[in-house]
């Protein structure tokens, strides 16, 4: 698959900065997590039969949950490069000199590398709280809630380093 234009240059280019491959390696090491999901999610029905009780499946739905939360903050940094997300626009991904062009590869950039590092320093403090004190799921009492909100944390610094990343590769080019 060939990367729209207007993204960085693919990892294996001389160019590529190493933050990039960084980020594209954290990419390849989340995609088992879908298989794993979608086998905790099938397990559910099963161990309520198996155990006739409701602590096997709430336990697989909340593994489920979390991976499925760290998943998704890795996918939707990989999904937005690849300009296969769903706010991308692949018809203005063919033009690559227009002013509007380079406004859009900019202008993306822009609007979510502040709200990004917003969320990194407004929520590092409580997922800290919440790693430590191990916090668990308000339903079912097992472990593991701290990771959906390490997800969410995980989720803003892709998303700032990718921002960062597309601006200084935009400025590159120009």
């Amino acid at each position: 698959m060939t990367l729209p234009p207007e993204h960085p240059e693919p990892t294996d280019s001389p160019s590529a900065p190493p933050s990039l491959r960084v980020l594209d390696l954290i990419d390849r090491a989340a995609m088992p997590l879908a298989i794993a999901i979608a086998l905790l999610l099938f397990v559910q029905w099963p161990l309520r039969d198996l155990t006739r009780s409701g602590s096997g499946p709430t336990q697989a739905n909340d593994l489920a949950q979390w991976l499925f939360a760290l998943y998704v903050a890795v996918a939707l940094r990989h999904a937005g490069r690849r300009g296969a997300h769903l706010v991308a626009r692949p018809d203005l991904a063919a033009d690559t000199t227009s002013r509007i062009a380079r406004l859009r590869r900019n202008g993306a950039a822009l609007c979510v590398l502040p709200w990004a590092l917003f969320l990194v320093c407004s929520a590092a403090v409580p997922v800290a709280d919440a790693v430590t004190a191990l916090e668990r799921f308000p339903d079912t009492f097992n472990p593991g809630y701290f990771m959906i909100k390490v997800a969410l944390l995980l989720l803003a610094a892709l998303l700032a380093v990718q921002g960062a990343l597309d601006l200084w590769c935009e400025r590159r080019r120009s």
